[in-house]
């Protein structure tokens, strides 16, 4: 790809250039990781996000019905739109504590990795691009995408790519961590939350009463049980259980939540259809109620390992000394998927304690991150990803 070395050469001096905004960088990362962002419970973030845009003369700032933040960042000719991604919402709920702690070499704070960075990014992308002297003949659409995480099902960006009249030529989603990240292929994928309840009227006096913690210990037992084949390949990911509310009191209610995942969707059906036996037999000898909610469904889809934007990304990291670390994704870039639409998902740095209060990101990789990023967006921008 003989083409895309010009933008290759210009690399370093991007990153040299980025650090001179460093204080901008680092103030978009604290002011947003510092704003409670649930998922349903953005609005605060996204509010900041816009007031950014707005500062920045961006076009079309605004929210959208499901509380999108929406600019656009005009092209010369303007005859292709590149959409730039980042979910604004977090684990955490606005009960935590989301003090940003700022030291020489990292940052640190409930949420900081995912995804307050990502989405400092998009406000402080403006900026980038003007300081870095870039001139784009396509449109960029920046959103922080809302409703992302768990039971948000990426419910802002499907929301915004199946009403918006805009067509899109590629998109970027952009997470904070881990700078190598490169996803551009979704697998297959159910998300469930599995709900065990003892009905009012069950005998607690019965010999043999254990609660819901143990019927549900069991429902996990036997699902271990399910012969999973080498190919094609699938695992289930068991995320959370709680249930109980003290240590001599037998749990009335538990709660299971999981994924499955395959490179297959036929396999992830058929697994799913097998738990649902188990959930319905161990329900019928408990006497306890078992309820298997979907809240999420993928299919595996993207574009190959061969694909000119995959290609680009990866000759862009090689040049940056960056290690690739590919992986399909579950996350926005399945949004994309599924409208046809060619998408990356990369990370902007290196981190520790992934979704724990103690959180952090390296500071010093951030500018390799976002060096990265700008030499995307040019790349799709002179056509060099264009399948041909």
């Amino acid at each position: 790809m003989p083409k895309i070395n010009d933008i290759l050469n210009k690399l370093d001096g991007y990153e040299t250039k980025l650090k001179e905004l460093s204080e901008l960088i680092l103030a978009n990362i604290v002011m947003i990781g510092e704003i409670p962002a649930p998922t349903f419970g953005e609005k605060e973030r996204v509010r900041f996000l816009i007031e950014r845009f707005s500062e920045n003369r961006m076009l079309n700032c605004s929210t959208d019905e499901k509380g999108n933040a929406l600019g656009i960042i005009p092209g010369i000719r303007g005859d292709r739109n590149i959409m730039i991604v980042a979910h604004t919402d977090s684990y955490f709920d606005n009960k935590i504590d989301h003090t940003i702690g700022v030291q020489p070499q990292y940052m640190s704070g409930p949420g900081i990795g995912d995804n307050a960075l990502g989405v400092a990014a998009l406000a402080s992308l403006p900026a980038i691009i003007e300081h870095l002297g870039i001139e784009l003949q396509s449109n960029i659409i920046i959103m922080g995408s809302s409703r992302s995480l768990g039971r948000g099902d990426i419910e802002g960006l499907r929301f915004f790519l199946e009403n918006s009249k805009l067509p899109i030529s590629a998109g970027l989603c952009l997470e904070g961590v881990r700078l190598g990240r490169l996803s551009y292929s979704s697998i297959g994928m159910i998300r469930c939350e599995l709900t065990c309840e003892v009905p009012e009227q069950y005998d607690w006096t019965r010999f043999g009463a254990v609660g819901s913690i143990i019927t549900i210990n069991e429902v996990i037992n036997r699902i271990l049980e399910i012969p999973m084949p080498k190919r094609p390949r699938c695992n289930i990911a068991f995320g959370s259980i709680e249930g109980g509310k003290s240590f001599n009191a037998l749990a009335s209610k538990a709660v299971l939540r999981f994924e499955i995942r395959s490179e297959s969707g036929e396999m992830v059906s058929n697994v799913f259809k097998q738990i649902s036996n188990i959930a319905s037999e161990v329900s019928s000898h408990t006497g306890e109620e078992i309820n298997l909610n979907v809240l999420a469904r993928r299919q595996p889809g993207g574009i190959d390992f061969s694909h000119p934007l995959a290609s680009a990304a990866r000759q862009i990291m090689s040049h940056m000394k960056v290690k690739p670390r590919i992986s399909p994704s579950t996350s926005e870039l399945a949004a994309f998927i599924a409208k046809d639409i060619p998408a990356l998902t990369i990370g902007l740095t290196t981190g520790d304690n992934m979704n724990q209060l103690d959180e952090s990101i390296e500071v010093a990789p951030i500018y390799t991150g976002l060096a990265q990023l700008i030499a995307l967006i040019e790349t799709i921008d002179r056509g060099y990803s264009n399948e041909t």
